[in-house]
């Protein structure tokens, strides 16, 4: 779900995702089910670059995200070209992931634009 600054959600969403692996590189499905009825993809390639250390790619993603593994939590930073009233404005997104146990995982991204704080996605994601 999306929220603005003061806490009110805007928009809600349910999203299925597929991922897997080969060697090094990895690949999300991202399949998003927008509360009004439509619908969006969005297609990761991820690869690990070190220990600890990923970088990926997505048509909408504005150059390369990266990222930084530790313990059960991952940092993922990337700008996004969000649609927005008929125009696209580019956004930073500052991820954390947090793997609770083997089937949930938690995430909250905090959307930026020149510093400034817009506004706030949290995600709870279980594992099928």
């Amino acid at each position: 779900m999306f929220q603005d600054r003061s806490g009110e959600v805007v928009k809600r969403f349910h999203v299925v995702i597929e991922a897997s692996w080969q060697g090094d590189t990895g690949t999300l499905d991202e399949r998003f089910t927008w509360a009004d009825g439509t619908t969006s993809r969005r297609v990761w390639t991820l690869v690990k670059d070190g220990e600890g250390r990923y970088n990926g790619r997505a048509d909408d993603v504005i150059g390369k995200a990266s990222g930084e593994a530790a313990g059960n939590a991952l940092r993922w930073r990337y700008v996004l070209a969000l649609p927005v009233d008929g125009r696209v404005i580019n956004v930073d997104f500052d991820d954390w992931m947090f793997l609770m146990d083997d089937k949930v995982m938690l995430n909250r991204s905090i959307m930026s634009k020149w510093g400034f704080r817009l506004g706030e996605v949290t995600l709870a994601l279980r594992k099928r």
